[in-house]
Order: C-alpha cells, then sequence, then structure tokens
C-alpha cells in the first residue's frame, strides 16, 4: 500500500504524525481540530490551519470571493468546535497566473469580509504563483486550558446533539455535479449552504463557557465521520435516536430520487456543531446554547459501535464522508 490513493489522508496524517513526535508544550497532542502550545498552567495558545484548493474543495457556481470566505470560515469552525475564539489570522495564496486584478481584489473583499464577520485581523501572508488557487488560513486563538472542547472528553450517558439540520450542502452539492439544477437555479437554502456557510462560532463559545460539554467536533467532514472521529477519540459509541434531515433536503430527495438519509449522514461541508452533553445539565445547556442545540442520541460503550436506531431503522452508520486522496 504505497500510493496516496491507497493511503488516503489519515494515512498520510498517521506517517507525518509519528515522524514529528507529540511534543511536551502540546497538551492536546495530534487527533483534533487543532494545535495548542501551553503558555501558563492555565492558559493554552491554539493554532489552526486549513487549506482550500480550488479543484478539490470549490463546487461549480462558486464564486471566487465566496471561495476566499469559505476558506475562512472552515478554519474559523474548527476553533468553534473548541469553543474558542480567533484572535488573529495569517494567510497563504498559490494564484494561477490566468486569475485577472479583478479575480484578486474578489479574493481579497471574501478574506477581508469574512474576518470582519468574525471579528478578527487577517496580519498578512504570503502569495506564490501555483498551477492551482490555493487559499490556506492559519488563525491563533486563546482559552483556559479547563474550558477547551476535545473530542476526547465524551462519556457514556451523555447526550449526543446537534446544532442544526443536515443535508442541505450534500444536496446542493448533488444537484450541481449531477447537473439536476443549474447553480443559479438552486433552492435558497441549498445555495445557501452550498455557497455561503457559517461557522457557528458564538455557540461553541456559549458552549465551552457553560462547563457541562464534555466533548465536540465540527461537521464538516459529513455527520457520519465525524460522529466515528468524536467515538474514536473519546473510546465510546454512539447510539443515534434522530438525524435532523433539512426541509429542503427531503424536498430535493424526494424530487430527485436520492436518499434524504443518505445526503444528511455522509456529505459534509456544513459547519454544525456536533458535542456530548452530561445528561443532566443538557436543558440549562440548551438554554446556554439559545435552542441551537437539538439531542439526537446518546454515548454508549465502544463494542456497541455508531447505530441509528429511529424511524423504524436499525442500521450501522459506516465511517464514510469526505476524505481526501480517496474522493
Amino acid at each position: 500500500m504505497g500510493s496516496l490513493k491507497e493511503l488516503g489522508e489519515l494515512g498520510i496524517i498517521r506517517i507525518i504524525e509519528r515522524s514529528l513526535g507529540r511534543s511536551k508544550r502540546d497538551p492536546v497532542g495530534f487527533g483534533d481540530d487543532v494545535s495548542t502550545v501551553k503558555l501558563t498552567n492555565e492558559r493554552l495558545a491554539v493554532l489552526k490551519t486549513d487549506m482550500l484548493v480550488g479543484s478539490t474543495d470549490v463546487p461549480p457556481g462558486m464564486t471566487i470571493r465566496q471561495t476566499a470566505r469559505k476558506a475562512v470560515v472552515a478554519n474559523v469552525s474548527d476553533l468553534a468546535a473548541k469553543g474558542v475564539k480567533p484572535y488573529a489570522g495569517i494567510v497563504a495564496l498559490g494564484l494561477p497566473q490566468k486569475l485577472m486584478r479583478r479575480d484578486i481584489q474578489q479574493i481579497a473583499n471574501g478574506l477581508s469580509g469574512a474576518a470582519k464577520e468574525y471579528h478578527f485581523p487577517l496580519l498578512g501572508g504570503d502569495t506564490n504563483e501555483s498551477k492551482d488557487l490555493v487559499i490556506s488560513i492559519a488563525l491563533l486563538g486563546f482559552i483556559d486550558g479547563r474550558r477547551i472542547l476535545l473530542r476526547s472528553g465524551a462519556k457514556i450517558g451523555d447526550v449526543v446533539a446537534v446544532t442544526g439540520d443536515f443535508g442541505s450542502a450534500s444536496a446542493g452539492l448533488r444537484a450541481v455535479l449531477d447537473r439536476k439544477i443549474r447553480p443559479e437555479k438552486l433552492p435558497r437554502e441549498l445555495a445557501a449552504a452550498l455557497y455561503r456557510p457559517n461557522a457557528e462560532l458564538e455557540t461553541g463559545l456559549r458552549l465551552a463557557a457553560t462547563g457541562a460539554a464534555t466533548a465536540s467536533i465540527d461537521s464538516s467532514d459529513g455527520l457520519a465521520w465525524s460522529l466515528h472521529e468524536l467515538a474514536k477519540m473519546s473510546h465510546v459509541g454512539i447510539r443515534l435516536t434522530d438525524v435532523p434531515i433539512s426541509e429542503a433536503t427531503r424536498k430535493f430527495a424526494a424530487y430527485y430520487g436520492y436518499d434524504a438519509l443518505h445526503l444528511a449522514l455522509y456529505g459534509g461541508e456544513e459547519y454544525h456543531l456536533i458535542v456530548t452533553v452530561k445528561q443532566k445539565l443538557f436543558r440549562t445547556t440548551q438554554k446556554a446554547a439559545r435552542g441551537q442545540l437539538k439531542p439526537i442520541g446518546i454515548v454508549t460503550k465502544r463494542s456497541e459501535g455508531i447505530r441509528f436506531s429511529g424511524n423504524d431503522e436499525n442500521i450501522k452508520i459506516e465511517m464514510k464522508g469526505w476524505e481526501h486522496f480517496r474522493q
């Protein structure tokens, strides 16, 4: 097994992790959404970087300004899942020669608009020539180490909850890739999910402040994939009793003959938060999140795996979602 397609993104990461080794300065370690550096006994610097590549990460119909904004949102979403507010960021751009001045202005507008949207400055970075568009963002934040939400804290009996409905981005992508609907004709909810996603930063900050959330991950790699990652890091299983599917996804699936549940579970590019919460504190936590928290299941023993038992179904949730090099 030597090709990148055979290795997949996770296999590549494991090779690099083994070579780098774990730093004593990083109490979180590899495998979570972010990296950390211990500044004092309680204070952590939190680092996040994520790269957007034009040929693999930009759906048909997305403008170059929306593309630049999405690159920022993807990074902010991972900080949101940790309960961390971005303090500042830098950006590295790989730019094909075919781009024009107006394109660069739109990239700049997308970057600056997103930074203002989430209230932090982009301080500069680097530019280079490349064959494909590349937008790489790196963000810095700070948090009390006792409040950071990791993937590894879920306990048996915790409530599993999410901050939104699923499937809209996946349905929108299928619509344009399969040429069912032209990008400009997409229903509003599908278009918004696909072309203008939002990081749920304020909700993530509120969840971290409650002290009741035990684990957290964002859903950008897909609901099923993210549940598996959280369960793996926490050494638990998960039993789902509900998969919240957006109404727009149900309508699209019914009309064009797709499986709405499959779109919701195995799509991606939706930046909701998936959290586990202490059962006794769930109602209080729901109020703190201002209603943006829907219970979908419960944390179980690791041996039980991840299953969905609801709507007269009892199915095993496969570990499928977006993984670079395997797609």
